[in-house]
């Protein structure tokens, strides 16, 4: 396509999207739970052409070299699209947040204030590999009364276009606008360009991928954004803390699963609990194939560990979101260290401390500055499902509108409402 033929694409898409906004935004509850439970449906029954069509997008895959991990975050299996069904059902069962007022209080000039949750309107998704993420940003566009413009990988357009049919036949046998998930069809990355600069159609761009797609999104939108770069979380293991469960919650945090943004990548340890906790930390993540990348003083812990694969930790280390089995460990003095050190080099995504002292605990959540703070819990729980949320959109570290996990109510924004009976002002 020439870069006219795509201007007057988005454009067309991005007209189409704010009509359908307007739509969405005086829908019913009723109807948009009905649009829900009918994708959900269609999603459990969907025919062979889903499937032939998933079929072409790993054969594609394959044969250009992709990485085996990277293929299998293409591959629509049966659990996969089961959950996907489930979380359009738990979004339909979910109270809805559209049109709510809170807050509300009488002034002495006798007018009453609240403030009313209302849609974004358009927001535009850009996304890598899953396409489960098509279903994803669709249900809880539709939940919340908002139109979207989907821009999917190019190596999952075949899966992406599939689902994305079932979405509109879902909105059209609910009554709704075909035009409220909208999938931008063209591989050709000017696309991506041309959707992040058009403030004029599209409110929010939410951005989900590699540090080098959120970089790049980052950069050039002239659309606010929706996003985090990294995931560098970090587990902090207290003077005072219950040992064993220090042991199963660290042990989670980092080998769970690996590739999570969530995932702890940064132990620390206050140097009182060195003895006892590092030697048995160091053997499970030995026997889990974990490279631990220490400073001198850990290092020097867990040195006797049988079959531990240690390495130097470099400064680059305490800042690095490995997604990988490799974790860099450092011993603290004591807390005021640790929450130095996870504001220096952390992220701002997700940081825990385990700890049986409870102001230490409360020291934590106050003055770590992360989108979320943990005490005796794993950082994989940083998910919108996890929270209760239904689903997440995905996960914000900025500090405007949402943060950490996005769902429902971080794809609404709120007004001011005026409730009065002829007051005026003098």
């Amino acid at each position: 396509m020439s870069s006219s033929d795509i201007a007057a694409t988005m454009n067309s898409l991005g007209q189409a999207a704010r009509a359908a906004a307007t739509l969405m935004a005086r829908s019913s509850t009723r109807a948009r739970n009905r649009a829900l439970t009918e994708l959900a449906q269609r999603l459990r029954t969907a025919d062979a052409s889903l499937q032939a069509a998933n079929a072409r997008d790993i054969s594609a895959a394959e044969a250009a070299g992709l990485a085996a991990p990277m293929v299998d975050r293409l591959r629509l299996t049966p659990k996969v699209i089961a959950t996907v069904a489930e979380g359009c059902e738990q979004l339909a069962a979910m109270p809805d947040p559209v049109g709510e007022i809170s807050g509300v209080k009488r002034q002495p000039s006798g007018i009453a204030v609240g403030q009313m949750r209302v849609p974004l309107g358009v927001f535009g998704m850009i996304f890598e590999s899953r396409p489960n993420v098509t279903i994803e940003a669709a249900s809880l566009a539709i939940k919340s009364g908002n139109a979207c413009i989907l821009r999917g990988g190019s190596e999952a357009i075949h899966s992406n276009l599939a689902l994305w049919r079932l979405v509109q036949d879902a909105l059209e046998a609910a009554g709704l606008p075909k035009t409220a998930v909208q999938m931008v069809e063209t591989t050709d990355r000017a696309a991506v360009g041309r959707l992040i600069a058009m403030p004029e159609y599209v409110d929010v761009i939410i951005p989900r991928g590699g540090k080098g797609l959120i970089e790049r999104i980052s950069a050039e939108a002239r659309v606010p954004v929706i996003k985090h770069l990294d995931g560098n979380c970090h587990t902090y293991v207290d003077a005072r803390v219950d040992l064993e469960q220090a042991l199963v919650v660290t042990d989670n945090a980092k080998t769970q699963k690996y590739s999570p943004c969530n995932a702890t990548e940064s132990l620390l340890v206050h140097a009182d609990a060195a003895a006892a906790f590092l030697p048995r930390i160091g053997a499970i993540f030995a026997a889990k194939g974990v490279e631990m990348r220490c400073c001198p003083a850990s290092k020097a812990w867990l040195a006797e560990v049988p079959g531990a694969r240690l390495a130097d930790a470099t400064e680059a280390d305490w800042s690095e979101e490995y997604l990988a089995p490799i974790i860099s460990i450092k011993l603290v003095a004591d807390l005021d260290e640790a929450i130095s050190h996870i504001n220096r080099y952390g992220s701002h995504h997700t940081d825990a401390i385990l700890t049986t002292d409870h102001p230490s605990a409360m020291r934590f959540v106050r003055e770590v500055d992360s989108a979320s703070v943990m005490v005796n819990a794993s950082t994989r729980f940083a998910d919108g499902f996890e929270y209760g949320l239904g689903a997440e959109i995905g996960i914000s570290t900025d500090k405007f509108h949402a943060r950490g996990p996005v769902g429902l109510e971080g794809l609404t924004s709120l007004k001011w409402v005026v409730l009065g009976q002829g007051e005026v002002r003098g």
